[in-house]
C-alpha cells in the first residue's frame, strides 16, 4: 500500500467543479505488519516526539523507569510502557508541550554478572584484567548490547523523545552523581563506618535492605547447650545459623527475667572454641522466646551488633567474603558456610553440647539479583544518614504534595520510609559510578571534593589514592528527574520540566526507588521530583501465577506483537483492569483485542468505502436524525467518561467504556442504522449521513489513539479531511450541546423495540430474516415510532407496524411484551408455520411418551426393582417425573395450536 505522509493527504482527493471528492486508499484486511514500522518512523522524521521548554504550553513531563542495558522487553516493560504512552500521548492530544524522557540504567550488578559470565568463556576473571581493561570490556558490552531494549520499546509504539535519550553513567547523570555525594558528604549526610550490612557471597558485594528478597523456608532451630566455667550447669541457647556460634561473644537475657536474674555476670565456656564469654542483661531479649536466653554475635546479625555497641563486646567476623570460613573459624577455616554448620552441629553432638534439634519455618534474605542466600556480617561501607531525608520525604506524601493511585500503596511507602535504617550504598564491583573519595597515602587525608584532585590539600603529596567501591545503582537512580534535565547547572529544561508530572510504576519498587526519588528531589531540588505516582500491577499468566523462567510461563512480548500487532497486546493488557490491579495475560485475551481491532478496521472501512466518490459535509452542515443526535450524545457521554478516568489515572476503565461504545453503539447499532438511508436514493440525507459517519468515527479514533496508536494513525490518514497527524490532532472535549437527553432516549425506545422483536423470534424459533407484523400500543411514542419506521422494519426485519388502541385489536393468539414506552404484539402466526409446528411438536411427544413406556416398563419389572441399587431406581423414577411434565406441556401446546 503506498503511505501517504501526514502533509499529504490531498493526495487521495480529487477535484470536481471546485469541490472535493474522496478517493479511498485502505486495505480490505487489517495487517498491522504493513504499517506499524513505517508509521512509527515517520512520527519519528517528522520529530513529533520531540518536546522542548515553550512559553506558550503549559509542560507535561514524565521520565520513564529506565529499564536495565542487560534488559530485553518483558510482559512487565510492555504493560508499564503502554500505561505511560497512553497518558503522554492524551496529554500531548491536549496541547501540553509534552516530554517523556527515556533512558537506560547501568545496573551495576546485574551487568558486571553478564560480563564475568562472557570472560568465563574466555577463561579470563576480572583479577585477569585489572579494572582498566574490565571498564573497557564494560563499556564495549554496554555500545553492543545497551540499546537493544531501546528498539524493542519502540516496536510498542512508545513515543518517548529519544533525542534526549539518557543513560545513568552519561556525563550530564555523572556530573550530578558527583555534586549530590560531595553535598551530602560535607552536610555529614554521608559517612563511612563498620556496621551490619548484607552480604551477597556470589556477587562479593554489599546490598541495601531493598535489595534483599525474602521468603520462608523450612529450616531447623538448633538448640545448643553453653556450659558454666564454673561447672555449674549450661545455658541451653537457640540459633538458625549455628556455624555463626564461632564468632559469639555473649550470652543476653533479659534484666527482668527472674529465670535468670542470679546468673548475670556469670562466665560461660564457648562449645568448640573453648573461650570464656559474659552473661549479659539485655531488654532486647524476648523473655517469651526459646529459652529466653540467646546468644550474641555482633559481627553477624543486626540486632546483635547493637547489643554488642550497647555492652562494649568484642566483634569477631568468622566468615570471608565468598561465604567460606575464615582464620577466626579454627578447625573450619577454609570450610563453605553450609558445610561449617552440618560440621560444628555434629561436633557440638559429639562434645555433648547440642540439646535438641526443632523443625523451624523462618524468612531467609536473598539477593535480589543471584538469589543466593544473603549473609548479614559487620563491613566498612560508605552509608546515607536517611532520618534527616525521610521526615520531609514522609511529609511530602502525607499532605498530597506526591500523590500515589491507587492510595492504598502510600501504606508501603510510610511502612518502609518510617521504618528506615541507614542506607548502605558502596558497592564491591568494578562497573558503576565510582566512589569520589580520594586517600592520601602519605598523611592520610580524606578528600571528597566536585573535581578529582592532583595533589593533597593538607600534605601537598601527590600520591593520592580514589576509594575502591561503586555506588549503589539506586543512587544514581534516584536523581533521575532532574539529573536528566541538566541538575546540577541551572538549564533551561529544569527550569520548565521540573519538577515532573506523573511516575508511573509497579508496586515492586516503591522502596527501591520511588521513595529515594521522593527524599532526594526534595534535598536537593527543593521540590518534590513528580506529582503523582501512578502503580500498576504485575503482568501474570491465565492461571494468575507470575511469569518466570523457573515455571516457564513466560511470554515473549515481541513474538505477540509478530502475530498480533502492538496495538492487540497494548489492549489486551490494559483493557479493563483497574490502577493498582495484576493483569492476567493470555493469547486468547490477545485475541480478543485483535478482534476488536478487526471490528475498528472493518467499520472505519465501511465507513470510508461510502464516502468514496463523495463530498462529506462538515457535521455543522449536516441535518442530523434521531439516531444522529443519539450516536453523538453517545460519542458526548464516551469522552466524557474517558477523559475523567484519563485524569483519574484509570486507563483501564477508560479503554474499557470505549471498547463497549465502538462495538456496540457505533459498530453494531449506528453503521446498522446508517446503511438505509446510505442505500436510499436521497442524496442530500445520504452526504448528511456521511458527514456524521466520519464526524463520530474521527473523533472515536482520537480517543482511541493514546491506546492504540498505530491503527488509529494508519485510518485516520484515509479519513476525509485528515490533516497531519492524528497524534498531534485536539483530544475530544466534551461538549453539553451535544448531549440530545431527549433525542437519546427516544432513540433507547426505538432500539428497545427492535431488540425486544428479535428475542421473541430467537424464543419462538423464527429465522432473524422472517417478516412479521408488529402492532404497537402506545400514548406517547407514536410519532417516534412512525419517525424511526424505516430503521424498525429493516433491523427487526418487520413487515408492517400497525397503532393500536388494545391487544383486542389483533386477530387470533399473539405474542406481547410491555416496555417502558410501549405494549407490543405480535401475531403467533407471523412467527411461526402453524401446521409444521404442531407436526414438530407431534413428534417431540412421540419420543417422549416412548421414553415413559420404556421407564414405567423398567419400575415395573419386579426383577429390576429388587436387584437394582437406588441411586438407579431412583434415577429412573425421576426421568419418569420429567418426562411426564413435558408430555403434558407438548399435549398444552398441541392444542393451543389446534385451537
Amino acid at each position: 500500500m503506498k503511505f501517504y505522509c501526514f502533509f499529504a493527504v490531498a493526495e487521495r482527493r480529487r477535484i470536481t467543479g471546485g469541490q472535493q471528492i474522496f478517493t479511498m486508499d485502505m486495505p480490505k484486511t487489517y495487517s498491522p505488519k504493513e504499517f506499524e514500522k513505517r508509521i512509527y518512523e515517520e512520527w519519528e522524521k517528522q520529530g513529533y516526539f520531540h518536546a522542548q521548554p515553550n512559553a506558550d504550553k503549559i509542560p507535561f513531563t514524565v521520565v520513564i523507569p529506565p529499564p536495565n542495558i542487560t534488559g530485553q522487553l518483558h510482559m512487565g516493560h510492555s504493560l508499564d510502557q503502554t500505561l505511560q504512552d497512553s497518558i503522554v500521548r492524551y496529554k500531548r492530544m491536549q496541547g501540553y508541550e509534552t516530554l517523556w524522557l527515556p533512558g537506560t540504567d547501568h545496573a551495576s550488578i546485574a551487568t558486571e554478572v553478564k560480563i564475568i559470565e562472557q570472560m568465563a568463556k574466555e577463561g579470563l576473571t576480572k583479577e585477569d584484567l585489572g579494572r582498566e581493561k574490565f571498564l573497557e570490556r564494560a563499556w564495549a558490552w554496554k555500545e553492543k548490547y545497551g540499546n537493544r531494549i531501546v528498539e524493542q520499546i519502540k516496536q510498542l509504539g512508545s513515543s518517548c523523545d529519544w533525542d534526549r535519550l539518557a543513560f545513568t553513567m552519561d556525563e550530564k547523570c555523572s556530573k550530578a552523581v558527583r555534586e549530590v555525594f560531595v553535598n551530602l558528604y560535607k552536610k555529614g549526610l554521608i559517612y563511612q563506618g563498620s556496621k551490619i550490612i548484607n552480604w551477597c557471597p556470589h556477587c562479593k558485594t554489599a546490598l541495601s535492605d531493598a535489595e534483599v528478597e525474602y521468603s520462608e523456608e523450612p529450616s531447623f532451630f538448633w538448640h545448643l547447650r553453653y556450659p558454666f566455667k564454673d561447672g555449674s550447669g549450661y545455658l541451653v541457647v537457640a540459633t538458625t545459623r549455628p556455624e555463626t556460634m564461632l564468632g559469639d561473644t555473649a550470652v543476653a537475657v533479659n534484666p527482668t527475667d527472674k529465670r535468670y536474674k542470679k546468673l548475670i555476670g556469670k562466665t560461660l565456656i564457648l562449645p568448640l572454641v573453648n573461650k570464656e564469654i559474659p552473661v549479659i542483661a539485655d531488654e532486647y531479649v524476648d523473655k517469651e522466646f526459646g529459652s529466653g536466653a540467646v546468644k550474641i554475635t555482633p559481627a553477624h546479625d543486626p540486632n546483635d551488633f547493637e547489643v554488642g555497641l550497647r555492652h562494649n563486646l568484642e566483634v569477631i567476623r568468622v566468615m570471608n567474603d565468598d561465604g567460606t570460613m575464615n582464620e577466626k573459624a579454627g578447625a573450619y577455616e577454609g570450610l563453605d558456610r553450609y558445610e561449617a554448620r552440618k560440621r560444628v552441629v555434629e561436633d557440638l553432638e559429639k562434645c555433648g553440647c547440642l540439646d535438641h534439634i526443632e523443625p523451624h519455618a523462618h524468612n531467609v534474605g536473598h539477593c535480589y539479583r543471584c538469589h543466593s542466600d544473603v549473609e548479614p556480617i559487620i563491613s566498612k561501607q560508605w552509608f546515607v544518614k536517611m532520618e534527616p531525608l525521610a521526615k520531609p520525604a514522609i511529609e511530602a506524601v502525607r499532605k498530597n504534595k506526591v500523590k500515589f493511585t491507587p492510595d492504598r500503596f502510600s501504606k508501603i511507602y510510610f511502612n518502609w520510609m518510617e521504618n528506615i535504617r541507614d542506607w548502605c550504598i558502596s558497592r564491591q564491583l568494578w562497573w558503576g559510578h565510582r566512589i569520589p573519595v580520594f586517600y592520601c597515602e602519605d598523611c592520610g587525608e580524606v578528600i571528597v571534593e566536585k573535581q578529582d584532585p592532583v595533589v593533597c590539600p593538607k600534605c601537598g603529596s601527590a600520591h593520592l589514592r580514589q576509594d575502591e567501591d561503586v555506588l549503589d545503582t539506586w543512587f544514581s537512580s534516584a536523581l533521575w528527574p532532574f539529573s536528566t534535565l541538566g541538575y546540577p547547572d541551572a538549564t533551561a529544561d529544569i527550569e520548565y520540566f521540573y519538577p515532573t508530572d506523573v511516575l508511573v510504576t509497579g508496586y515492586d519498587i516503591i522502596f527501591f526507588w520511588v521513595a529515594r526519588m521522593i527524599f532526594s528531589g526534595l534535598e536537593h531540588m527543593k521540590r518534590v521530583p513528580f506529582k503523582d505516582v501512578v502503580i500498576h500491577g504485575l503482568v501474570r499468566d491465565a492461571e494468575g501465577r507470575k511469569m518466570s523462567k523457573s515455571l516457564g510461563n513466560g511470554i515473549d512480548p515481541l513474538e505477540i506483537i509478530d502475530e498480533y500487532g502492538a496495538d492487540s497486546l497494548r489492549f489486551s493488557l490494559i483493557n479493563g483492569v483497574a490502577a493498582g490491579n495484576d493483569t492476567r495475560f493470555s493469547k486468547e485475551r490477545t485475541e480478543s483485542s485483535r478482534n476488536f481491532m478487526n471490528k475498528i478496521w472493518n467499520a472505519s472501512r465501511f465507513v470510508i468505502m461510502n464516502c468514496e466518490g463523495n463530498t462529506v459535509p462538515d457535521i455543522s452542515e449536516c441535518k442530523l436524525t434521531l439516531p444522529d443526535k443519539w450516536i453523538i450524545g453517545k460519542l458526548n457521554q464516551a469522552v466524557r467518561t474517558v477523559t475523567a478516568n484519563m485524569e483519574k489515572f484509570e486507563i483501564g476503565l477508560a479503554c474499557a467504556a470505549l471498547y463497549d461504545f465502538v462495538w456496540s453503539d457505533f459498530c453494531d447499532w449506528f453503521i446498522e442504522l446508517a446503511k438505509p438511508v446510505l442505500y436510499g436514493g436521497d442524496e442530500a440525507k445520504k452526504a448528511s449521513e456521511l458527514g456524521v459517519l466520519v464526524f463520530v468515527l474521527k473523533n472515536t479514533l482520537k480517543l482511541l489513539h493514546p491506546f492504540i496508536p498505530f491503527i488509529t494513525e494508519e485510518i485516520y490518514q484515509n479519513l476525509p479531511g485528515a490533516d497531519g497527524s492524528i497524534m498531534v490532532s485536539s483530544f475530544p472535549k466534551y461538549n453539553s450541546q451535544y448531549n440530545y437527553k431527549k433525542e437519546g432516549a427516544n432513540m433507547q425506545a426505538v432500539m428497545e423495540i427492535i431488540k425486544t422483536v428479535r428475542n421473541i423470534k430467537a424464543q419462538t424459533g423464527a429465522a432473524p430474516s422472517r417478516k412479521v407484523q408488529l402492532f404497537v400500543k402506545t400514548e406517547t411514542s407514536q410519532k417516534v415510532i412512525t419517525s424511526c419506521k424505516a430503521y424498525i422494519e429493516k433491523l427487526a426485519g418487520v413487515s408492517e407496524i400497525v397503532f393500536v388502541k388494545s391487544k383486542d385489536e389483533v386477530e387470533g393468539k399473539v405474542v406481547s411484551q410491555v416496555l417502558p414506552t410501549c405494549e407490543m404484539f405480535i401475531p403467533l402466526g407471523e412467527l411461526v408455520d402453524t401446521e409444521k409446528e404442531v407436526a414438530r411438536l407431534k413428534a417431540e411427544l412421540e419420543k417422549v411418551e416412548g421414553e415413559i413406556a420404556r421407564a414405567e416398563a423398567k419400575l415395573n419389572n419386579k426383577g429390576f426393582v429388587e436387584k437394582a441399587p437406588k441411586a438407579l431406581i431412583d434415577g429412573e423414577k425421576q426421568k419418569l417425573t420429567k418426562y411426564a411434565e413435558m408430555k403434558e406441556k407438548l399435549t398444552a401446546q398441541i392444542k393451543e395450536f389446534q385451537d
